[in-house]
């Protein structure tokens, strides 16, 4: 009779143990990964997002599966897993989505001077002028454009607040194709915005802002970087002819104006695309 009043008090201590281990805790919205209320910047979520050490880099991956499950919504006809968390989830990005609509600068792209075309692509932008005679082409994307700026302050556990953290800029790294008519080949550019200002000499008033990392030929409207094409990298290169490359496209209107200016496009076509990847998230989080 002892040994099975002791069997079973065992077991409802074993069953309380795992009822309490295998439940999974709603996600605390802490302050610190809420959005702000101020307008008037960007928030900081994604860039304590990308710069979490719990990410793919160092092999953490999230369990697909929890020992304790919750039954479909009936109400919702895609046959999908529904829980408490998704909830939690879905109610989170909602209030995500209203901050990011209310510190939009607005929904039309900004305009770039110099009479250049725009033609967007997904993430992809394309810009095109024409100039005696030459067709000058500037790609980017959008795509891994955000520079993780905060590290240090991170690892420090510095936290700044909404009015003191700077905007997030869009700095992607972009080509430019110059294009003559008789020529069967294209002088391309791959070009990127340094963290450092680059300064070239003493004396100068104005630095570059972005940079020619590679140049190279191309045949004519191939989209691909051909390996065979011989690449003249920027990294060893004579000041004077380096000089004379940037002089080259400040001629054809790529200068620190126009820098400048695709940094703010980037910025506004980046953000749309925040938004945009929010609502999808949202949308298929609680299968709208």
């Amino acid at each position: 009779m002892l040994k099975s009043v002791v069997r079973a008090v065992g077991s409802a201590v074993r069953l309380s143990s795992a009822t309490s281990t295998t439940a999974r805790a709603l996600p605390r919205l802490c302050p610190t990964m809420c959005p702000p209320s101020s307008a008037t910047t960007r928030p900081f979520t994604r860039s304590l997002w990308m710069l979490n050490n719990n990410g793919a880099s160092s092999g953490y991956r999230p369990k697909l599966f929890t020992s304790k499950a919750f039954s479909p919504s009936v109400s919702c006809g895609c046959g999908g897993l529904h829980t408490e968390g998704d909830k939690a989830f879905g109610d989170f990005l909602s209030d995500e989505i209203k901050e990011e609509r209310k510190i939009q600068k607005g929904k039309a792209l900004p305009k770039m001077s110099g009479g250049w075309e725009l033609e967007m692509n997904g993430t992809e932008a394309k810009l095109t002028r024409s100039l005696g005679g030459e067709k000058i082409t500037v790609t980017f994307n959008v795509n891994n454009s955000i520079p993780p700026n905060f590290e240090e302050e991170i690892e420090q556990g510095q936290q700044k607040s909404a009015e003191e953290e700077p905007e997030i800029v869009s700095t992607p790294n972009f080509v430019v194709e110059v294009t003559k008519q008789a020529s069967k080949h294209s002088l391309v550019f791959d070009c990127h915005f340094p963290e450092d200002e680059m300064s070239h000499g003493e004396g100068e008033e104005e630095s570059d802002i972005f940079a020619i990392r590679e140049v190279s030929f191309q045949p004519e409207g191939d989209t691909d970087w051909k390996e065979t094409s011989y690449t003249l990298n920027t990294d060893s290169l004579d000041w004077a002819l380096y000089d004379h490359l940037m002089d080259f496209l400040a001629d054809r209107g790529v200068d620190n104006t126009f820098a400048d200016e695709l940094m703010e496009l980037s910025t506004a076509v980046e953000h749309q695309e925040y938004i945009k990847f929010l609502e999808d998230l949202q949308g298929f989080v609680k299968c709208n």
